[in-house]
């Protein structure tokens, strides 16, 4: 039976971007989903309701890439 895992590598630029992002520390993720979040109130309380619900749609981003990154960690990459 072939080895399946080589049917599902990651590409050289997955690897490099996991590699490189593996280096920074998970709460890093965390810090910036908290700061969005601080800096979106600060827009809606100065009235810029556009830019609020900019800024109010990062911290899921942050948090999901800080769940990839400790997966990467943890996991490996091929």
């Amino acid at each position: 039976m072939e080895d399946l895992k080589n049917d599902h590598s990651e590409g050289k630029v997955a690897k490099t971007i996991e590699n490189q992002t593996a280096k920074l520390p998970s709460d890093v993720y965390l810090w910036a989903a908290v700061i969005s979040m601080g800096i979106s109130l600060t827009l809606k309380i100065m009235n810029r309701k556009h830019s609020s619900l900019f800024v109010g749609q990062w911290p899921a981003p942050f948090l999901l890439l800080g769940v990839y990154n400790k997966i990467v960690k943890t996991q490996g990459n091929d």
